[in-house]
């Protein structure tokens, strides 16, 4: 007989599922019995707005805009959701939000895309789920330039001062981007998905996994290269990111205990333990991705390194990050750049003291990355991928 924790009923995607049980405990069982549950709020919206059409879409836009309160009678499911986008948990201030985050906007945007690139999406594509998802649903592998740059105009959008402000850029986009894994799961699931097999599409465990790409794993990527944050830092960064998981919908058993890179890690550790190594789906999107990657980084104005530069220095961070068993399966090559690493990261070690040791360097730093972000948001021309779901999704 089974019970409603035998691992039989739980997606065949999930590995080492006993070995996850005894270090994890209940948080393993939690996290399997997630992989089929999907965004509720998110989700009937869709159906909604399948059903009611472009008049729905442009409520649905005006809300996200311009406030719950600016529509009249809107459609419970558009008002559902706006309502919990809208309720601002008292885990978060206004004054945080205003002030962004403090703690990634400390990164200056190479090392930024450096860590996005070869330690946080080399990271999700890993996921054999969603690796499979994306090639299926999206052609990432053909599609990676615009894609890796409308995630990079989002995360900047999110950790800007006043991003997340209700009618904020960072704020819309978040929410957009939800309702495009809203339509991702909802054409799955139409188009023969197998749930026994892979869960729920963009399930809870995956978005789980999408924020730690976002905190834990980008810094520890950094902190390899000598770019170290202090428990203060961590704690800001996660109390904003907190913020981020509630606009993506992601249950709040995932990441309210997370207050530093020691617990992130520990989730972490769970989620990746139990499932299956990198596919060829993986590295198809990691390959496409270092590409897009290494031109941005070789074409931008007063680059100081060559396309081959740049991806020689990709590779060699990567495999320090992921180490040589991740590496090799994701398809990330040894690197003539691996012997300097040392060297940056010392110099990169004594940049961050300098900082901690002198606010106003600090302050300084900061200042100077938010122009290059808020230039980095101005440069993409046209609608966003999930700007076009969110308000012509069809």
């Amino acid at each position: 007989m089974t019970t409603a924790q035998d691992p039989l009923q739980f997606p065949a995607r999930l590995v080492n599922l006993e070995a996850a049980q005894d270090k994890h405990g209940e948080k393993a069982d939690h996290m399997a019995r997630m992989l089929m549950v999907g965004d509720p709020l998110a989700d009937a919206v869709i159906v909604e707005i399948d059903a009611l059409g472009k008049e729905a879409r442009r409520t649905l836009s005006r809300g996200l805009n311009d406030g719950l309160d600016s529509l009249d009678n809107p459609p419970p499911a558009i008002e559902a959701l706006l309502r919990q986008l809208e309720t601002v948990p008292d885990w978060i201030s206004q004054e945080s939000l205003a002030a962004g985050d403090e703690t990634s906007l400390l990164v200056p945007p190479r090392w930024n895309a450096l860590a996005f690139s070869g330690g946080s999406l080399a990271h999700t594509y890993s996921s054999p789920s969603i690796a499979k998802l994306l090639v299926q649903t999206g052609k990432l592998d053909l599609m990676a330039p615009r894609r890796l740059a409308e995630t990079s105009v989002w995360k900047a959008s999110v950790v800007l001062p006043g991003g997340l402000l209700r009618g904020g850029p960072g704020y819309v986009q978040t929410a957009q981007v939800r309702l495009l894994h809203a339509r991702i799961r909802s054409s799955a699931l139409k188009h023969g998905w197998d749930t026994q097999q892979w869960g729920v599409p963009i399930n809870q465990v995956d978005i789980a996994r999408t924020w730690l790409d976002f905190t834990v794993v980008p810094f520890a990527f950094l902190a390899r290269a000598g770019i170290v944050t202090n428990e203060d830092e961590q704690q800001g960064l996660y109390q904003h990111w907190w913020y981020i998981a509630h606009l993506l919908g992601l249950n709040e058993s995932f990441f309210l205990d997370i207050g530093d890179h020691a617990a992130a890690s520990g989730l972490l550790e769970l989620l990746d333990s139990t499932i299956t190594p990198p596919d060829d789906n993986a590295r198809v999107l990691v390959n496409a991705l270092f590409d897009s990657t290494t031109d941005v980084l070789s074409s931008q104005p007063n680059a100081v390194l060559t396309k081959e530069g740049a991806r020689e220095l990709l590779n060699a961070l990567a495999r320090l990050y992921h180490g040589d068993a991740r590496a090799d399966a994701l398809g990330i090559p040894a690197s003539t750049a691996t012997p300097l690493l040392p060297v940056i990261a010392a110099g990169n070690a004594q940049v961050r003291r300098y900082q901690t040791t002198i606010p106003e360097a600090a302050a300084q730093e900061r200042a100077v990355n938010i122009e290059q972000y808020r230039a980095l948001v101005d440069s993409l021309p046209g609608r966003t991928e999930y700007q076009s779901h969110a308000e012509a999704a069809k």
